[in-house]
């Protein structure tokens, strides 16, 4: 499938005075999974959907390969079911009067495929996806999961160039949610197929995109892999999206500042930024804090916060460790169990380059 583009994309609806989705520049390649992943009402699905054709984009143009599907400008609109595309809603919409079969069957029907042809082709891919044994079913004969398995293999009969998913996996429980996952990859990976997914679940977008678009407000925050998102986020936004427990953010105001503040102040100050800009606060991942005993020598090249032990929350196969650093509480990650407790006074250690400094509009300062 050629790559998808979308140019300064918006989308206005009638008596709203602000956009749904303002002025979007997105690039889809040919065999990306592309996850677009933003809260709700961030204009994720409403994309999606002008890129089906379900809604028509008030300003803007988007195109496959170098054919035009929507331009304002010139005034053209492609129906949906001629932009060879497939779409999976958030609600499956099966057909509940459809067994299994006939609901596999039903695109391949819309597009008259002989009778012998749609049988071979509805096997294949309910065998792909292990509801062949469902065919004579109806879908409330089904769980969620299973019917969320129909609706993906209507979708795959038809040999769609790109495949859209809208929020497919939001109605599942976790456990259904990780099979799912798992079975997304292998459809990429099997078909080689062209991916755009909405959602708002960050792991889900972490664990199968090959590509993220954050969105926030109808506008794009920041595009890229799923390392680059995380590790080197654009902005506050994205930074503090991303991540659970979220990144701890520590803020610089003019107020009398405290003496841990005022010497994270001096360290993201004192930051190689390849900048004028000011900065305005730094962002601390909770795997990236190392906790130390108050007597340790300090590290060269590292922030350092002393603080006391509030809370100690295990979780399994790791722990969450809450801290109090002048009456600002700070979250850690540790794989290893730890050795302190609530109460202790302890040491915060960040190496330099696991600082994240944003200038007083909330944007990345240089490349610290």
């Amino acid at each position: 499938m050629p790559t998808i583009q979308l140019h300064g994309i918006s989308k206005r609806y009638s008596g709203s005075t602000a956009s749904a989705v303002d002025s979007l520049d997105l690039t889809v390649n040919d065999g990306d999974f592309m996850c677009m992943l933003g809260p709700s009402g961030c204009g994720k699905t409403t994309t999606l959907r002008m890129i089906a054709g379900l809604e028509q984009p008030t300003g803007g143009s988007i195109s496959v390969g170098d054919r035009v599907l929507d331009s304002v400008e010139q005034g053209v609109f492609v129906a949906p079911e001629r932009r060879e595309m497939g779409l999976v809603f958030q609600s499956y919409a099966l057909w509940p009067h459809m067994t299994i079969r006939q609901n596999t069957e039903y695109g391949l029907r819309l597009r008259k495929v002989g009778r012998a042809e749609r049988s071979r082709r509805a096997d294949e891919v309910m065998n792909v996806m292990g509801i062949g044994r469902f065919a004579g079913r109806y879908p409330s004969q089904l769980s969620g999961g299973q019917q969320q398995r129909v609706a993906l293999a209507r979708m795959l009969a038809v040999n769609p160039g790109v495949m859209l998913l809208d929020e497919p996996l939001s109605n599942l429980d976790s456990r259904l949610r990780l099979e799912m996952r798992t079975e997304l990859k292998r459809i990429h990976q099997d078909f080689r197929s062209t991916i755009v997914f909405v959602t708002h679940d960050q792991w889900e977008a972490m664990t199968l995109a090959t590509r993220i678009a954050v969105l926030s407000d109808g506008r794009l925050q920041q595009i890229g892999t799923p390392t680059d998102i995380y590790d080197r986020p654009r902005n506050r936004f994205v930074a503090g999206f991303l991540g659970n427990p979220p990144i701890n953010i520590i803020e610089f105001t003019d107020d009398e500042p405290t003496p841990h503040i005022a010497a994270a102040h001096r360290f993201a100050e004192s930051r190689p930024h390849g900048t004028t800009a000011v900065p305005g606060s730094i962002g601390i991942r909770p795997e990236s804090i190392r906790i130390e005993s108050p007597s340790q020598a300090p590290t060269p090249d590292a922030l350092t916060i002393d603080a006391s032990i509030f809370a100690i929350l295990p979780t399994g196969g790791s722990w969450t460790i809450e801290a109090v650093a002048d009456g600002r509480h700070l979250f850690a990650t540790t794989s290893i169990p730890p050795t302190c407790r609530p109460g202790d006074d302890v040491r915060l250690r960040v190496a330099a380059h696991e600082v994240h400094v944003f200038d007083t509009e909330g944007e990345r300062v240089g490349l610290s």
